[in-house]
């Protein structure tokens, strides 16, 4: 890897500056002094009865034809809200939207969504259907995150309503891991719902 500075120290930068540098991943995130590790991840699974995730599942599959997923606006409304909606029913959660953080001059801005349990989860839309940079964006939250929280584990995930990916940052190893499986709504929304639940509940691995 190429050693070079990429973040200015006189300039400020919020979360969504790190969606539009036109930099690695594991470049920005060495700015913060951690490492990336591209890995199947164990996540957490809870063993609960989840008994109405049938139901979300064949509403979603009866609207998506006559849906237009063109805009961010369109998929927050029709895949993501409704999966984080019956994720809170499903763990008695606090749901937070636009969740203002601000740490320093290089970490702050909204989080999208931040859910709160024994354990948080933050999940972000990928703006411009770009999984990758929003995996960028993801990540320096998490970061974020781990300034204003005693814990070692965070958890997080990148969507674009239909697709699902998860990162975790660990602080003791100073290392963010993103998943390099994905999840597909509808189709694998019950294991996407019940590692959420997982998460959440506290079974952190």
């Amino acid at each position: 890897m190429i050693d070079r500075k990429i973040l200015q120290e006189y300039r400020e930068y919020n979360f969504r500056s790190y969606f539009e540098l036109p930099y690695e991943t594991d470049e920005i995130l060495a700015e913060f002094d951690y490492s990336l590790i591209k890995a199947e991840l164990c996540l957490p699974h809870t063993s609960r009865e989840l008994g109405e995730i049938d139901s979300l599942k064949q509403r979603i599959r009866a609207t998506l034809p006559f849906l237009s997923l063109s805009s961010e606006t369109a998929r927050r409304e029709s895949l993501v809200s409704p999966v984080l909606l019956d994720l809170v029913r499903y763990c008695q959660c606090q749901l937070r939207f636009e969740y203002t953080l601000n740490v320093n001059s290089w970490l702050k801005g909204n989080l999208d969504y931040l859910v709160q349990s024994n354990h948080d989860l933050l999940v972000i839309g990928a703006t411009k259907d770009d999984m990758t940079r929003g995996f960028t964006q993801l990540a320096v939250e998490l970061i974020a995150m781990s300034h204003v929280a005693d814990k070692n584990i965070f958890y997080g995930a990148v969507t674009m309503g239909d697709v699902w990916r998860f990162g975790k940052l660990d602080t003791s190893k100073q290392t963010i891991f993103q998943d390099v499986n994905l999840f597909r709504v509808p189709d694998d929304l019950e294991d996407l719902i019940k590692v959420m639940v997982g998460i959440l509940d506290g079974g952190l691995i």
